[in-house]
């Protein structure tokens, strides 16, 4: 009897061990950072050319869209949109550029009337932190090239002091590439 019960006692505590292990999942982390004395390693813009074109998505309830320019003058500019109910809610403008050796993604958010949110003259600014092939590494910004037409960013988002990674996931819009180059 004390038998059956030891073992119903274990098969207890497995069980419950393992439905909590299951509830707490740890998501992969895609953003990275740098040590504090550690400066980007050396990186050109031609190393991230990959990212030019027009990207959509969805998150959030609503659209978004990422438009980034080809590589000129050692930078890459992009807008971004984001919408919902068929209304703007923001707006941000972005730069990668060569910034020491290295590269530095800037960017400024927008209210709907384009009224910034950052102040004057001021922008939000991302180290590098690594690259490969397809994927760059910004401190609290990452891109990867998941195919020739999706790619996906990792942003941390601060929300009142608590930091959340999010996860955008972007499809290629290839015929706007043909239209534009067809106008």
């Amino acid at each position: 009897m004390n038998n059956s019960i030891h073992v119903t006692f274990c098969l207890f505590i497995l069980l419950t061990t393992l439905a909590l292990q299951a509830e707490t999942v740890v998501l992969e982390k895609n953003t990275e950072y740098l040590a504090e004395e550690q400066t980007s390693p050396p990186a050109s813009i031609e190393n991230v050319k990959w990212i030019a074109g027009y990207w959509q998505g969805e998150i959030w309830g609503g659209q978004s869209e990422e438009i980034w320019s080809h590589p000129s003058a050692g930078s890459m500019m992009a807008s971004f949109k984001f919408t919902e109910n068929n209304q703007v809610k923001f707006y941000e403008l972005m730069a990668i550029s060569e910034h020491h050796g290295s590269l530095m993604l800037q960017l400024e958010h927008f209210g709907r009337d384009l009224t910034g949110w950052e102040a004057k003259d001021q922008s939000m600014n991302f180290r590098l932190v690594r690259l490969t092939d397809t994927s760059v590494y910004f401190e609290d910004y990452t891109y990867k090239l998941i195919t020739q037409n999706e790619m996906h960013a990792y942003v941390v988002i601060d929300n009142d002091g608590k930091k959340q990674e999010t996860k955008f996931v972007f499809k290629r819009l290839s015929q706007w590439a043909q239209k534009s180059l067809c106008s």
